[in-house]
C-alpha cells in the first residue's frame, strides 16, 4: 500500500513538473515576440483579478484556475502609451469581482482621466458593480450594467476580526504591552476584547467618513449629481433594482454584453458582422518596448505587505535585509539621482522597520528620497517613510498609527487544562525565562517589558519628529497610535503632498534637477517565468495549494500565521481593519 502511495505521488509530481515545464517553454519562446495591435482596437481593463502595485505572472495560478494580479504600474503604462496610439480608439472597463485598495483605484482613475484627454471614448460594463468598482467606473463616458446584474451602493463599513473568544475557549491569555498614551493603538484589541473600544470606534468612524467624502465628491462631479442627492441615495438604499440605478443617474442603461458590443461597433464604424478588436492591458504592454538613453535614473523601490526581518516574500511582505540592501544599492549607484520609496504596508516588526529607516535616512543625506504612500502606509509603514524629504499620499491613504506594542501569550492554562501538559524549570539567572509562554509574568517582569515598550515609543516619536521637523511633544499629540487618511495627515503635518506615484516621481525629478532627462527603474526586479517556476518548486506551490484547498477559510489561516510571526515589539496599524 505504501509503495502504491509513493508511486502515485511520484506520478502526480511528474505530471505537475511536465505541465509547468511546457508552460515555461511556451512562455520563453514568446518572451521576445511583440504583440500585434490591430487598427480600431479597444484597450480592455478587465477587473476580474486582484490589483497590486506590480503585475505578477505565475504559471501555477493558471493551473489552479486563479487569476494573476494586475499591477497599477502596468495599467498606467498601458494607458499612457495608448493615449497617443492611433490604433487604440477607446477604453473598455470590464467590471467584475476584484480586490484593490481605494488609493490604487484613485491612481488608476486619474490615469483614465488623462487618457480621456486624447478624445477617445471610455465605456464601462459589468454584471456586478461594487462601490469600489463603481467609483472607478464613474470616470467613464458611459456606464452600463446587465439587466439582471448586481449594483452595490449602500455605504462603507469598517470591520475588525476579534480572537479573544477563541482564546478564552482555549484557555490562552495574552499579556499585552503598549504606551499608556497609545489609546488608539487598537492592534492589540482583538486579543483583549470581543468588540471595539470607544476610542477605536471614533478613529475608524472618522476614517470611513473621510474616505466616503473623497469618493462621493469624485462621483458627484463625474456623474453630475448633487452631493446631497448622492448621499441620500446611498443612505436611503434607493438602489434596489438595476432600473433604480438608471433612474437616479448612476448608470446610463441596462444592457447585455452583445448590446454593448454593438455600441462599440457603432463607435468604431464597423459593419454588423465585423469583430471588435479587444486587447488586454498585458497584451498591449507586450506590443511595445519603452527605450530611454538617459543616464539619469530615478529608482522606485516598491514595498508591499507586512514588514518582517530577513528577505520576506516579494509582493507579500517587506523583508528588512532585502529592502535595506536595495536602498543602499540605490544610494551608492551614481546613475541613480533620486529614490522614490513606494510603500503599501500596515507595518510589522519594529526592529525591521528601524533597519529600513536607517537606510532611508542615510540615503536622504546624499540624494532626494520621496515616499509615495499607496493604500496604507501606517505604523511601521510610516516609520520607513518618515525619513524621506517629502511624503506623498493619496486622499484615501491610511497612514499614521505612530505607536508600538508587544504581546506575550500565557499558554499554561491551555497546555495543562486542555492537553494535560505541565512544565518545570531550572534557571541560571533570575530572568533566564523572561520570555516563556508556559507561565504568566510576574510584576517585576511586567515592568521590564513595559519599560522596553516605553523606550521604543520614545525612539519612534523622536525620529518621526525629526523627519517631520516638529517638536517631539507636538508629534506625540498627533500620534497616540491613531490612524489618519491622507487628507487628515496633510492637516496635521504627517504628509506633505496629496497625490500618487506620478506626483512623487515628478517631485523627485525636480529635486534632483533632472526633470527633462531621466528614466525610471523599478526595484526589486520582477521575476521572469523561470524564476517564478523555481519559487514554486522550492515551496511556493505549497502555499498556493493550501489556499486553493481552504477556500474562504484561508484568510483565518493567514491571521493565525501572522499572530505566530509577531515576535518582539510590533509597529503595526490596528489589526485587520477591512473597509468595504
Amino acid at each position: 500500500m505504501k509503495f502504491l502511495r509513493n508511486l502515485l505521488a511520484t506520478i502526480v509530481g511528474l505530471i505537475i513538473f511536465t505541465v509547468l515545464f511546457v508552460v515555461f517553454v511556451v512562455a520563453l519562446s514568446s518572451q521576445d515576440k511583440l504583440e500585434e495591435v490591430k487598427d480600431n482596437s479597444v484597450l480592455t481593463l478587465k477587473l476580474n483579478q486582484p490589483i497590486s502595485e506590480r503585475s505578477v505572472e505565475d504559471p501555477l495560478n493558471e493551473l489552479l484556475g486563479e487569476s494573476n494580479s494586475l499591477g497599477i504600474v502596468e495599467i498606467k503604462k498601458a494607458l499612457k502609451h495608448a493615449k497617443d496610439n492611433d490604433q487604440i480608439k477607446g477604453l473598455y472597463i470590464e467590471q467584475g469581482f476584484f480586490s484593490a485598495g481605494l488609493s490604487k483605484l484613485t491612481e488608476i482613475r486619474a490615469a483614465i482621466e488623462d487618457f480621456k484627454e486624447s478624445g477617445k471614448f471610455v465605456v464601462s460594463y459589468g454584471e456586478y458593480y461594487s462601490e469600489r468598482g463603481y467609483y472607478l467606473s464613474t470616470v467613464a463616458d458611459s456606464i452600463f450594467i446587465s439587466p439582471k446584474g448586481y449594483f452595490e451602493f449602500n455605504g462603507f463599513v469598517g470591520e475588525v476580526t476579534f480572537f479573544k473568544g477563541l482564546f478564552d475557549k482555549l484557555d490562552i491569555k495574552y499579556q499585552i504591552f503598549r504606551p499608556e498614551s497609545n489609546v488608539y493603538k487598537s492592534a492589540v484589541e482583538p486579543f483583549m476584547r470581543k468588540d471595539m473600544s470607544e476610542d477605536n470606534k471614533i478613529q475608524i468612524n472618522e476614517l470611513i467618513a473621510s474616505i466616503r467624502e473623497e469618493l462621493m465628491d469624485d462621483i458627484s462631479s463625474s456623474r453630475d449629481i448633487e452631493l446631497s442627492e448622492l448621499n441620500l441615495i446611498m443612505d436611503s438604499l434607493k438602489i434596489r433594482l438595476k432600473g433604480d440605478a438608471v433612474a437616479y443617474g448612476l448608470v446610463d442603461d441596462t444592457l447585455y454584453f452583445d448590446q454593448v458590443d454593438d455600441r462599440f461597433r457603432e463607435q468604431l464604424e464597423l459593419e454588423e458582422d465585423d469583430k471588435v478588436n479587444y486587447i488586454s492591458i498585458s497584451s498591449y504592454n507586450n506590443s511595445f518596448k519603452e527605450k530611454s538613453k538617459s543616464k539619469n535614473r530615478i529608482a522606485i523601490i516598491v514595498g508591499e505587505g507586512p514588514i518582517v526581518s530577513g528577505n520576506g516574500e516579494e509582493g507579500s511582505s517587506i523583508g528588512s535585509d532585502k529592502y535595506a540592501k536595495l536602498i543602499r544599492e540605490a544610494r551608492k549607484n551614481d546613475k541613480v539621482k533620486a529614490v522614490v520609496l513606494r510603500v503599501n504596508s500596515p507595518g510589522g516588526s519594529f526592529l525591521a522597520s528601524d533597519i529600513i529607516w536607517r537606510e532611508v535616512e542615510l540615503t536622504s543625506r546624499v540624494k532626494p528620497v520621496i515616499a509615495s504612500m499607496s493604500d496604507v502606509a501606517a505604523s511601521g509603514g510610516y516609520y520607513i517613510s518618515m525619513a524621506a524629504d517629502t511624503i506623498v499620499a493619496e486622499p484615501t491613504t491610511i497612514t499614521g498609527s505612530i505607536g508600538i506594542y508587544s504581546m506575550l501569550p500565557d499558554l499554561s492554562g491551555f497546555l495543562e487544562n486542555k492537553l494535560g501538559i505541565t512544565s518545570d524549570r531550572v534557571k541560571s539567572g533570575e530572568y533566564s525565562d523572561l520570555y516563556t509562554v508556559t507561565r504568566p509574568l510576574e510584576a517585576h517582569e511586567v515592568a521590564i517589558m513595559q519599560g522596553d515598550i516605553n523606550e521604543g515609543y520614545e525612539v519612534f516619536t523622536s525620529k518621526a519628529a525629526q523627519g517631520r521637523r516638529m517638536s517631539q511633544d507636538k508629534l506625540k499629540e498627533i500620534a497616540k497610535g491613531r490612524v489618519w487618511t491622507g487628507v487628515q495627515a496633510i492637516d496635521n503635518g504627517l504628509v506633505d503632498v496629496l497625490g500618487g506615484l506620478d506626483e512623487a516621481i515628478q517631485i523627485a525629478a525636480e529635486k534632483a534637477e533632472i526633470s527633462d532627462d531621466y528614466r525610471i527603474v523599478y526595484y526589486p526586479e520582477t521575476k521572469d517565468i523561470f524564476e517564478q517556476l523555481m519559487v514554486n518548486l522550492s515551496g511556493g506551490a505549497k502555499v498556493k495549494l493550501l489556499k486553493n484547498e481552504m477556500g474562504t477559510f484561508y484568510p483565518y489561516i493567514e491571521k493565525i500565521k501572522e499572530i505566530n510571526e509577531m515576535v518582539g515589539i510590533q509597529a503595526r496599524m490596528p489589526f485587520d481593519i477591512e473597509i468595504k
